[in-house]
């Protein structure tokens, strides 16, 4: 179950490391290179938008495993969903950018 809250830290953590990092692209991809699991969060009618950026497999093989499993995770602030999708898509490796 996630934890919205937690979410949220992890976030100003990361908008913290962006803030004073002089190249803040490879701060993000910094970022989403070191967790196993990052979800980018946004406003949404509902409250809290997620979006998974990086690591929908090892999701899926939880869920569909029912299990738990150790992975590391973080999330990343972006305004809207438009936002996530496409930090997604510049921080995905070559092969997938090119096969999308």
């Amino acid at each position: 179950m996630l934890n919205f809250d937690e979410l949220r830290e992890l976030a100003a953590d990361v908008r913290v490391f962006v803030d004073v990092a002089e190249d803040k692209a490879e701060a993000l991809r910094t970022v989403i290179g070191a967790y196993d699991v990052v979800l980018a969060i946004f406003p949404s009618g509902d409250g809290m938008g997620l979006h998974v950026i990086k690591g929908k497999e090892i999701l899926d093989k939880i869920a569909k495993s029912r299990s738990h499993a150790i992975y590391s995770h973080t999330a990343i602030a972006v305004p809207d969903l438009e936002h996530a999708e496409v930090l997604k898509y510049l921080t995905a490796p070559a092969a997938q950018r090119i096969a999308a």
